[in-house]
């Protein structure tokens, strides 16, 4: 069998594979604080015997996923008017308490107060302070500075009794040191917190939209449309030429 099969085999399965990443994309245009996936392919040069024959050269390569990355440039930042949303201008992150008691970061602003008074991501993960997950006061008014500074001002008090609960901790981490989890939350490679950065700034009453551009993602699908067709254009010529080849065997 031509070994062109098994090459344009690993050119179609990528192809679709670069499809799911940037139908995910697609999908999440409408999502805040959404980080647009990058799906990295290289190639592998594939040889045959031991390389001491000209029969034993590198003719094709093998198309293989690499480590999968992501596109940091921040979004577009909209005013809500809403005191619980925020958007980090700039570079950043806010850190949440994921269900295993870790931490992760997200852009996602858009927060709220659960029943029992903890300030929550819109998918319900804890927002951490600086000791841990933070508290308000159940009905009270909160409202949340530019530096991250949670406060607030109790049912019935007057509007000067305004009280600093916690401060969100806000990290900057090298890029090269996240990756994105399976709950699309960001994470460290190797498992520990972050520091918190002082420098990083929000954007009060505001959300940041996903960076995704959708018409360079619709015109990513189209090409690597095109390129599932061109591989199993492929396939189909490598098996014409097996068939040809048997018949001719066939006369001899």
């Amino acid at each position: 069998m031509d070994r062109l099969i098994y090459t344009a085999m690993t050119g179609a399965s990528q192809a679709l594979a670069q499809q799911d990443v940037v139908a995910n994309n697609l999908a999440n245009t409408s999502t805040t604080g959404f980080k647009a996936q990058l799906a990295n392919f290289r190639s592998a040069p594939m040889s045959f015997g031991d390389g001491t024959t000209v029969n034993d050269s590198t003719t094709r390569t093998f198309v293989l996923s690499a480590t999968p990355g992501a596109d940091y440039t921040p979004g577009p930042i909209s005013q809500t008017g809403n005191p619980l949303d925020i958007a980090v201008q700039g570079q950043g992150w806010i850190a949440v308490q994921t269900a295993d008691g870790n931490e992760a970061y997200t852009r996602a602003g858009n927060l709220h107060v659960d029943p029992s008074g903890q300030l929550m991501t819109a998918t319900n993960q804890p927002v951490v302070g600086g000791g841990g997950p933070i508290s308000v006061p159940p009905g009270s008014d909160v409202t949340i500075g530019k530096d991250g500074t949670v406060s607030a001002l109790l049912a019935g008090s007057a509007p000067n009794a305004i009280v600093v609960v916690d401060q969100i901790k806000l990290v900057n981490p090298d890029p090269a040191t996240l990756q994105r989890g399976n709950d699309g939350m960001f994470h460290t490679a190797d498992g520990n917190p972050a520091d918190a950065d002082q420098t990083v700034a929000l954007a009060p009453k505001s959300l940041e939209g996903s960076n995704v551009n959708p018409v360079a993602a619709m015109v990513s699908m189209i090409t690597n449309a095109r390129q599932f067709q061109m591989q199993t254009k492929m396939l189909q010529n490598a098996d014409q030429n097996d068939q040809s080849a048997n018949q001719l065997l066939s006369f001899t």
